[in-house]
């Protein structure tokens, strides 16, 4: 049993209501749509609902239904289609089909395997659901799921991290208001990804490094930039090598270091090894592919897709012929500065809060432990017993490897990739990204300095008389919004605003990827 218990109760508990009204805030923003949409009486309702969802047709992923549709499944299709928009699509195509077309392979496989296994659960209803509406459903519970234990995991973490239970807490609470919650909660990779992330840096920390190095193996197989994850693990065995300097033989130590090195690269990189090889035999190898229904052809060749019975691609024949490569680059435009152009300013601009966080929260680091950062976060100064007890929460020394992941993702999300999807890529990658926030929601908010216990909250009824209960301080802030300090609002309105306007804009393919 942990000792902060009641935390993690209430973390869980914010947390389903969170998905809760995520799933039913996104069926209500959907019928809205199809209803505008629908031809009918009430012009003024229409145009008015028009003006705030305006019907946009993007030139998206939308292969063809090709299993007969019935009642059952328009109903699902209605209440949790807005759960298949944008890359969400892909996932789906490929759990229902396979990688049948070159650009599939941009997306790991391991959350279309989570996908099947959640179908398969489904199995009994086969005869009032077709495979779609099966999918649909999957990705609804499982990414609730994911997201929930997510949270907790991100509670655990930081509880074994920061030192501070009060600002673990806070973070796990944001993490469930997170920026990036419609990717949570649609048929993204995100919400596995945070839950394996977090849960692999949380036994790392407690000395777990094997069971570490597998669940972030397992990340690596559900998103690409799981590949950076392997930082923890060498910061972790660098520590260790110079720990162990003292007392032990250093030539012996040094090959070991070595070979942990190489078997953590090897670990973590073997998913994505065993994709580009996959890639390899069907579209490389002559005799490897796989049949493809006549509908799905035909789209390949009305869309200009390439399937795995035409021309040799060109990646095939390079010297290391990785298809994820070829593909960001020529299906995606994804490269060094590639995104600097005028016409993508609005999306900087909707990147621009996650960045400014990041960089805001790696200054005040910096400037507070300047020669640990100096030392990589292996050598600390004479005072280093001091520091420890001194510098708790955000600003603990364990956080300097979290805070290089994220300064390492912002600056490659910046540089290299589609810019708008910095918002998903930290908020399901990094707990500095909520670790901050709770840092500031403590140091500057005058309703958090007070006990463990929210003061203007009553005593729930089935308490024992005279006992006080942990309530949700995030709540306790929203409910007394007017009272809160600038650094509050700023935080809680950039977090939530994000949140409904992602409901609202990625439901309507509107460019919320």
């Amino acid at each position: 049993m942990w000792p902060l218990d009641p935390y993690r109760k209430e973390v869980l508990r914010f947390a389903i209501r969170c998905r809760v009204l995520t799933l039913m805030l996104q069926t209500v923003v959907l019928l809205s749509i199809s209803l505008v949409s629908s031809p009918g009486d009430g012009a003024l309702c229409q145009a008015f609902f028009n003006a705030i969802i305006p019907d946009h047709h993007a030139e998206a992923f939308s292969p063809p239904r090709l299993a007969p549709s019935g009642c059952v499944d328009q109903l699902v299709e209605g209440l949790l289609g807005g759960l298949s928009r944008w890359d969400a699509e892909h996932f789906l195509f490929i759990a229902e089909h396979g990688y049948l077309y070159e650009h599939n392979f941009a997306f790991f496989p391991g959350f279309p395997l989570a996908l099947l296994v959640g179908t398969e659960l489904l199995r009994p209803l086969r005869g009032l659901l077709n495979q779609r509406s099966c999918l649909l459903i999957s990705v609804a519970s499982l990414n609730s799921l994911f997201s929930i234990l997510a949270a907790v995991a991100l509670h655990d973490l930081g509880c074994l991290v920061l030192h501070c239970p009060r600002q673990a807490f806070y973070a796990a609470l944001l993490f469930c208001l997170s920026p990036a919650n419609v990717f949570l909660a649609a048929g993204y990779s995100e919400a596995l990804f945070a839950f394996l992330t977090f849960s692999s840096m949380g036994q790392l920390e407690r000395g777990r490094g094997w069971i570490s190095g597998l669940l972030f193996a397992l990340a690596t197989g559900v998103r690409s930039n799981g590949l950076v994850s392997v930082g923890f693990l060498l910061h972790s065995q660098c520590r260790g090598f110079f720990s162990s300097l003292v007392v032990s033989n250093p030539l012996r130590q040094f090959f070991k270091l070595v070979a942990s090195v190489c078997l953590s690269f090897l670990t973590l990189s073997l998913p994505f090894a065993l994709f580009q090889y996959y890639a390899y035999t069907q579209f490389c190898l002559s005799g490897s592919a796989r049949s493809i229904r006549e509908p799905l052809v035909q789209l390949a060749m009305d869309k200009g897709y390439r399937i795995a019975e035409g021309n040799e691609p060109p990646w095939c024949s390079w010297d290391l012929p990785l298809i994820y490569s070829y593909i960001q680059d020529v299906y995606w435009n994804v490269g060094f500065l590639r995104y600097y152009e005028f016409k993508q300013v609005p999306n900087f601009l909707l990147a621009a809060p996650v960045a400014i966080l990041v960089s805001w929260a790696t200054w005040t680091y910096v400037t507070t432990h300047p020669w640990l950062c100096l030392t990589l976060g292996l050598r600390r100064n004479k005072n280093s017993k001091t520091l420890e007890k001194s510098s708790l929460g955000f600003l603990s020394p364990q956080v300097f490897v979290y805070l290089v992941h994220a300064v390492s993702l912002l600056l490659f999300g910046g540089l290299c990739m589609h810019i708008q999807v910095l918002t998903r890529l930290l908020g399901s990658s990094t707990p500095v990204m909520y670790w901050f926030p709770a840092y500031l929601l403590q140091d500057q908010e005058p309703l958090l300095r007070s006990p463990e216990v929210v003061p203007w909250m009553p005593l729930v009824e089935d308490s024992p008389s005279g006992q006080k209960v942990l309530r949700n301080s995030v709540m306790g802030l929203l409910y007394n919004w007017k009272t809160c300090s600038p650094v509050t609002r700023y935080i809680l309105g950039y977090f939530l605003t994000y949140w409904l306007l992602g409901l609202l804009l990625h439901c309507n393919f509107l460019p919320w990827t």
